[in-house]
């Protein structure tokens, strides 16, 4: 039986597709990607200008697109795409505002990937994950990234009322919208002769059930689309920003980076137990090198860190299509609507609580990803602590209070702000610490 098989794929990752479903295909994935979130929490907090915060979510787009073409096609040359991380976030805040604002959050980016590219190429990296990650420890990973993402599926996309829609109603949207994805996912099992159709256009379908059952309860308004320009640039490093290099926003930085690999380590093995290709040293060294680049053009370009979705894995398991022709469509779009205004406010006029459907789901299915790649390993007193602790400690730093974090210091702070970086760590440790049991 083949890979393709064993994971329920219709179409492998090396496999072509008209271009006409790449498309479609690429669509769905930047739908399913809530790639603005990150630049809005940063340009509400700070406070920016409608300009400057325009300006930071096209870069966003800008940024996810070329980085995502990079990885697919040059590097790590498997399904993903690439966005803004929200590890970074509070950093990013703290650095802007004690210092020179943008161009202090850029100058340290820049740094930060350059270094994270000599790492890549030292090929000291593909030695950390074979001697301190291996698949008892990526699949806990893959498992605290579903967990740990899915309170905001709930807290900042459905369980929040808008100036239309209140709460009640948005649970709502996101029933309909989750239920119709399972729906159209599922339906092909039993009707053979559509489940192609139906299975890679479920997302689709489920974003349009949403959007329409919004409209239908007069949450769902046109006018930020008819408002939107058609075409505006991006603002970029250099030529909009005035790039500084600060030695403490540089330093904070590297630290960023460094748990964005472990980060994004964990949705590069999601993606493999998707697609069922274990991942080699030698795609893992250069998946580092894509990540810095991708990092390096993010700031280049005027947008913050980058680092692998795993809301796509969850994708690809749904539609059972891996082709890299899908990503180089969906990096298309990233770039494309980068430029286009218009097209960018129609993604972002969707309501919250339709994304959060669809994202509830998703973060479902990459927990029992995880799951998958740790189920075969015996199950004594040994494993059990390493996937139990680092879920333990993940769920604590959903519900730490706020002042317990700002009590600590700031490079604390930061960690402790990811729950999948704190999660990985302990894994790691508890892997090498705790003893294997004499045979």
């Amino acid at each position: 039986m083949s890979n393709r098989r064993k994971n329920n794929l219709t179409i492998g990752v090396n496999d072509n597709i008209p271009f006409s479903q790449a498309s479609i295909l690429g669509l769905q994935h930047v739908l399913a990607m809530d790639i603005y979130v990150p630049p809005f929490i940063i340009a509400t907090a700070l406070a920016m200008t409608a300009g400057d915060a325009t300006g930071l979510i096209q870069s966003t787009f800008l940024a996810a697109g070329l980085a995502s073409l990079i990885q697919v096609l040059f590097y790590l040359k498997l399904p993903v795409c690439q966005g803004p991380s929200f590890v970074p976030i509070g950093a990013i805040i703290g650095i802007y505002i004690g210092s020179n604002g943008m161009g202090s959050v850029l100058g340290a980016s820049i740094i930060g990937a350059l270094l994270v590219i000599l790492l890549g190429f030292s090929g000291i990296y593909k030695y950390i994950v074979r001697n301190y990650i291996p698949s008892i420890v990526s699949g806990t990973i893959i498992m605290i990234v579903g967990l740990t993402l899915l309170p905001a599926a709930f807290n900042s996309n459905i369980y929040v009322a808008s100036e239309t829609l209140s709460i009640n109603q948005n649970i709502t949207l996101a029933l309909i919208t989750a239920t119709t994805l399972v729906l159209f996912s599922t339906i092909g099992t039993y009707f053979k002769k559509y489940s192609r159709l139906l299975q890679i256009s479920s997302v689709i379908l489920a974003l349009g059930a949403g959007t329409f059952s919004a409209y239908l309860m007069g949450g769902f308004s046109t006018k930020a689309i008819s408002e939107a320009s058609f075409f505006s640039f991006p603002k970029f490093a250099f030529i909009n920003y005035d790039i500084s290099f600060n030695g403490a926003a540089i330093l904070t930085m590297i630290v960023i980076y460094m748990v964005l690999l472990a980060e994004t380590t964990g949705t590069w093995y999601a993606v493999s137990s998707v697609i069922n290709e274990p991942l080699t040293d030698t795609q893992v060294n250069k998946g580092v090198i894509g990540e810095g680049v991708g990092c390096l053009v993010s700031a280049l370009v005027g947008s913050t860190p980058v680092t692998g979705y795993s809301t796509n894995a969850g994708i690809i398991s749904i539609t059972g299509i891996a082709s890299k022709k899908v990503f180089i469509f969906a990096s298309g779009w990233f770039i494309l609507l980068s430029f286009l205004g218009k097209l960018a406010a129609i993604i972002n006029s969707i309501p919250s609580a339709v994304i959060g459907g669809v994202f509830a789901v998703v973060c479902m299915i990459i927990m029992l990803n995880g799951f998958r790649v740790v189920k075969n390993a015996e199950f004594n007193e040994r494993e059990l602590y390493i996937i139990g602790l680092p879920l333990i400690f993940a769920i604590g730093l959903l519900f730490i209070p706020k002042e317990v974090v700002e009590s600590t210091p700031h490079m604390v702070q930061y960690l402790l702000g990811s729950p999948i970086a704190i999660g990985a760590i302990v894994a790691i440790i508890m892997n090498k610490i705790i003893p294997e049991p004499k045979k």
